[in-house]
This record gives structure tokens, C-alpha cells and sequence, in this order.
């Protein structure tokens, strides 16, 4: 027998002593070959973790600190609105006058009701008014939940740096406004009276939407 024949002889009659000492091994017929050699199911997955719980805005810490935030607004409103009021009741002022109280009524209507208190700061008090239920706000946090909300304390860097500058610039602006002769502070504080109301306004908006279930996305900018 050629040498090269030799060793597949072998291989083939161990094959078959292997198969004689092993008698209950059936061969395989066609369709079991093919069912052996399919494809099988990818196993199930595993089941997807349940989502967490969205936040919540209900309790006595979230009512407090945004409550309080529109009263400490709605203060400033009542102290400036007798003084926008007066060119209504006494109606002196000149048609320029009268342009510019009016122009100022819908730039602040705009600047800030809208894109500072409607766009970005109404929508951070309440977020961050609804962490004070989270395990991390403290009792300071929530005794002082108004200005926590504001983002003074309790916040990243980059956000008190924001409230405490806005925070500034305001008294300096009230400081200024003051000095102003009539009519012109009158006109002024309009402005600021406009954009304060559209700010409560939309400040108790959101908060109501939050407690039926629509919380604001904002990021809350927690820090230490």
C-alpha cells in the first residue's frame, strides 16, 4: 500500500472502531444534519432596567422656594408700579414721551419677561426648586429655598457666578433708576414692572406644568 494512503486508512479505521465501542450513536439522516447545522434563535434579550422616576414638583419645599421667588418678584412689582403708573394718571407727557414709555413696555416685555425670566431663569427656579426633595438639598437648602432656586448657592460655579453678577447689576440699576428725574424713572420702572409681571407669570406657568406631570428639561446646575 503507498505510503500515502497509509495514515487516512488509519485515521478512517479508529473512526470506525470509535464508532462500534459507542453502539447507541445513530447516524445522523439528512434533515437532523440540516437541524443541526441551523442557525438558532438569538437568546432572548434581557429585560430593559426601568426608567427612573421622573422628578417630582409636589411637596412643601418646591411650593416654598418657587412661591417665594414670585413673592420677592411680586414685591418689587408693587413697590414700582405706583411710580410706572404716574404718566397714566396724570397724562403730561409729550408724544416722544409717550413713544418711548411705550417702547419701553415692549422691549422689557421682550428682554426680559421673555428671554431672561420665560427662556432660561422661570425654567431653572423650578428645576431646581424640585431638587430640594432629593437626598442631597439640605436644611439650609430649603430653609433658603427661594434663593436656592436662584442658583446663589448650592450651584455650579459658572451658575453663581451668573445669579450673584445679575443679582449685582440689579441694585445698581435700581440705585440708578432712582435718581432719575420724572418722567423718565417712570418710564423706566414700566419697563421693569412688564418684564417682572411676565416673569411671575410664566414662572407659575411652568410650575403648574411641572406638577401635572411636565417638568421643565432644564439643567438644575447643582454644585457645592
Amino acid at each position: 500500500m503507498a505510503p500515502t494512503l497509509a495514515l487516512p486508512l488509519l485515521l478512517l479505521g479508529l473512526a470506525g472502531a470509535e464508532a462500534l465501542e459507542r453502539p447507541h450513536l445513530t447516524a445522523l439522516t439528512p434533515r437532523a444534519a440540516l437541524s443541526r447545522h441551523a442557525p438558532r434563535a438569538p437568546p432572548l434579550l434581557a429585560a430593559a432596567p426601568a426608567p427612573a422616576p421622573s422628578p417630582s414638583a409636589r411637596g412643601l419645599a418646591v411650593g416654598w422656594a418657587v412661591c417665594g421667588m414670585i413673592g420677592i418678584l411680586g414685591g418689587a412689582i408693587k413697590r414700582l408700579a405706583p411710580i410706572a403708573v404716574q404718566p397714566l394718571k396724570q397724562r403730561d407727557l409729550t408724544l416722544v414721551q409717550w413713544g418711548a414709555y411705550l417702547g419701553t413696555l415692549v422691549f422689557f416685555a421682550y428682554a426680559e419677561g421673555y428671554k431672561a425670566f420665560q427662556r432660561k431663569f422661570s425654567p431653572l427656579v423650578v428645576r431646581r426648586a424640585m431638587t430640594l426633595k432629593e437626598p442631597s438639598a439640605t436644611a439650609v437648602d430649603v430653609a433658603l429655598g427661594p434663593f436656592y432656586s436662584m442658583g446663589l448657592f448650592h450651584a455650579t460655579r459658572k451658575r453663581k457666578i451668573v445669579s450673584w453678577s445679575v443679582s449685582s447689576a440689579i441694585f445698581v440699576v435700581v440705585g440708578l433708576v432712582k435718581r432719575l428725574p420724572y418722567p423718565w424713572r417712570s418710564i423706566i420702572d414700566a419697563g421693569v414692572c412688564v418684564g417682572l409681571s411676565w416673569g411671575s407669570l410664566s414662572m407659575a406657568i411652568i410650575y403648574i406644568k411641572a406638577l401635572f406631570g411636565s417638568p421643565p428639561t432644564i439643567d438644575p446646575e447643582i454644585g457645592s
